[in-house]
């Protein structure tokens, strides 16, 4: 059945021009079927480069904005409306404009884990791969960094020579992962390499092998010469190694780290998606605000070069 569903998708997707991006912290099954699966940063990018008049985003509703903004001239959908980020959802618009009066002299930097509308008053934005390399790269000492705490802390550690703030807020599911529970899982598995994501809490981070981005993570496991590995990141993330190297042990770090909003898309969704656009959720933007949105991006992009 799951196989048949897959080849209809194909076939729909050649027949409507869509590009199907999935991030990785989608199911097997839709990766399987996606044009391209992959971290934020590489979504943005590619929702540029891609050919097709559509664009279906298996991720949370920022994800589809972000691929809006980059490609005003194509249509994106996501298969289930319902799929937001609660990280980003619970920055208010009102302190960012609070901050930046305040303080205008200081850059607000904003993970890609925000809505449109906060990216509209947002200098710079980065995602978790990049955000260490373009920070570097920004001529300016002080900045505001916004909204993850943890990867904030991560990244202030990263560039010692910027003066950087941070609020509280962040990932609800990856902060959940507590120090007892690291140290379970390293005593259970005593020969595993811990690879995290800086979303985590800086404890955890500082006792880990590696750190990075959920697209880093991934490869560091694959082209590792270790047979074990603790992954603290999405639990997908965990079966999509299982998949790729059978020869590996691939653990996860807590069963707490699932995020609720991600599993909301099914093949099925993707698939109704397909058949009706009119049973997907179009994002829709006016030219103003995609203008307003795209500078912080465009920024990111030549920083992140």
């Amino acid at each position: 059945m799951i196989k048949n569903i897959q080849e209809q998708i194909k076939i729909l997707k050649k027949e409507t021009s869509t590009a199907v991006l999935a991030h990785s912290y989608q199911s097997e099954q839709i990766c399987e079927i996606a044009d391209y699966c992959g971290d934020s940063f590489a979504l943005s990018k590619l929702a540029q480069q891609v050919p097709q008049k559509n664009i279906l985003l298996c991720g949370v509703k920022f994800m589809a904005e972000t691929a809006k903004i980059l490609s005003p001239e194509k249509r994106v959908f996501m298969p289930n409306k319902n799929a937001t980020c609660p990280m980003a959802e619970a920055l208010d618009y009102e302190l960012v404009e609070h901050l930046k009066k305040t303080e205008p002299n200081r850059k607000i930097v904003v993970y890609i884990n925000t809505t449109a509308k906060i990216k509209e008053l947002a200098d710079v934005c980065v995602t978790s791969s990049a955000a260490v390399k373009i920070i570097n790269a920004m001529p300016e000492k002080e900045i505001y960094f916004l909204p993850d705490c943890n990867l904030g802390d991560y990244v202030k550690k990263q560039c010692p020579e910027k003066d950087i703030k941070l609020i509280q807020g962040g990932c609800p599911v990856h902060a959940s992962v507590t120090l007892e529970e690291f140290n379970a899982a390293k005593a259970e598995h005593p020969d595993a390499l811990v690879l995290i994501h800086p979303e985590c809490d800086p404890k955890l981070v500082e006792k880990s092998d590696f750190v990075g981005s959920t697209t880093e993570i991934m490869d560091y496991a694959l082209t590792s010469d270790k047979k074990e590995f603790i992954i603290g990141t999405e639990i997908s993330i965990t079966e999509h190694l299982q998949f790729r190297d059978t020869a590996k042990k691939f653990y996860a770090l807590s069963k707490k780290i699932t995020c609720p909003n991600m599993k909301l898309t099914t093949l099925i969704d993707v698939f109704h998606s397909l058949q009706d656009f009119n049973s997907a959720f179009e994002i829709k933007m006016t030219a103003e605000e995609i203008e307003k949105s795209k500078k912080c991006i465009d920024k990111m992009l030549e920083l992140g070069r």
